[in-house]
């Protein structure tokens, strides 16, 4: 019989083999495309670490990236596969604009009322999602892809009509006023309290997942949902709490990266960090606590990735390869299945060495 701490370690193992796949495939890649192999390689796997500046961009970008991440965890432990995250992000990072804007707060305040109001919007955007699979069984999988196109759409309207500058040549908002933007942390670099933030949604989404009720209901629904709907869990309520708890973290993710990030709300299509932590959640196994080093992993590829882009040959494209081959085989159920019957096996067998020198 597997134990659980076997499980886990096999998962481990497998993710840590599939990264190295990965990045060996890329490094082949590079060394067949580049005249300067070495200082592309050089520039993608260090130049993170050349400057505090790098080192800061690679914790920038990894904050939408946990957001996004345990957004999906939640959502998608419960077997729902919703991409409702994209456009959640991006509706609530209007939606902060809005009252970033439109309401006066005193600092300190401002930020926190306009963060709340995004992650409510992203849990309106996922309680929709939810409520149309639990009560009439439609696709959340569509239903979540068109349903992001609504809230860009309707996103764009309240920016052209109600928060546009006309004085910007491009589409933007007005200034977001200082009260209402998070401050930095760090200097050198653009590191702001929405890490802080980030971390703690982490930890909540972990207790919640794994110390309440409502978070065993939606890992159970997500095992064998007509089995816990048998046992007399709420499988209909695990399912759209699931999507409210997932929508209202990549709602809080899309607000914070506006405040923290940005200085107008510029966004005139949808940002891709929903998908990205579709990635994020795949490489951490769906496990909340492991998202901010998966986090930190894809932020370092995609910041290497742009630094190699601009002092060597290879294009920035090449973490594109690493980011398909990681997923085929994170999400190959067969992928080291041998190793992980032989490793059972093998310690079955000395369980019943050890029985019998007992005896």
């Amino acid at each position: 019989m597997e134990s659980e701490r076997s499980k886990v370690l096999f998962e481990i193992v497998r993710t840590v083999v599939t990264v190295a796949i990965a990045l060996l495939l890329a490094f082949v890649f590079i060394l067949i495309v580049s005249k300067e192999p070495s200082k592309a390689l050089y520039q993608f796997m260090v130049g993170p670490f050349l400057s505090v500046r790098n080192m800061g961009n690679v914790i920038e970008l990894s904050i939408p990236f946990i957001f996004t991440g345990i957004a999906a965890c939640i959502m998608f432990q419960a077997r729902q596969f919703n991409m409702i995250g994209e456009g959640a992000f991006f509706f609530g990072g209007i939606m902060a604009t809005v009252v970033a804007l439109k309401i006066t707060l005193p600092m300190g305040i401002h930020p926190i009322v306009a963060i709340l109001m995004g992650g409510i919007a992203g849990a309106v955007s996922g309680y929709f999602i939810g409520y149309c699979k639990a009560k009439w069984g439609a696709n959340e999988f569509v239903n979540s892809l068109m349903f992001n196109y609504v809230l860009l759409y309707a996103g764009l309207y309240m920016l052209i009509n109600f928060l546009r500058d006309p004085k910007k040549g491009q589409l933007s908002s007005f200034l977001i006023p200082d009260s209402a933007q998070l401050p930095k942390i760090v200097d050198g670099t653009r590191i702001h309290v929405g890490l802080f933030i980030a971390i703690i949604a982490v930890i909540l989404t972990y207790l919640f997942m794994y110390k309440t009720k409502w978070g065993y209901a939606i890992r159970m629904t997500g095992f064998n949902a007509k089995f816990v709907a048998y046992s007399g869990i709420n499988v209909a309520a695990a399912i759209v709490i699931s999507q409210v708890a997932g929508g209202f973290l990549a709602g809080i993710g899309g607000a914070t990266q506006i405040l923290g990030m940005h200085q107008r709300f510029e966004w005139s299509t949808l940002t891709g960090y929903g998908f990205d932590g579709i990635i994020v959640a795949t490489l951490a196994r769906l496990n909340p606590a492991f998202v901010p080093v998966a986090a930190l992993f894809l932020a370092f590829l995609r910041t290497g990735a742009d630094i190699m882009a601009r002092n060597s040959d290879v294009p920035s494209e090449v973490v594109l390869i690493i980011q398909a081959i990681m997923i085929i085989l994170i999400s190959a159920s067969g992928f080291m299945a041998k190793w992980r019957q032989r490793m059972i096996a093998r310690k079955s067998k000395h369980a019943e060495e050890q029985g019998a020198i007992a005896c």
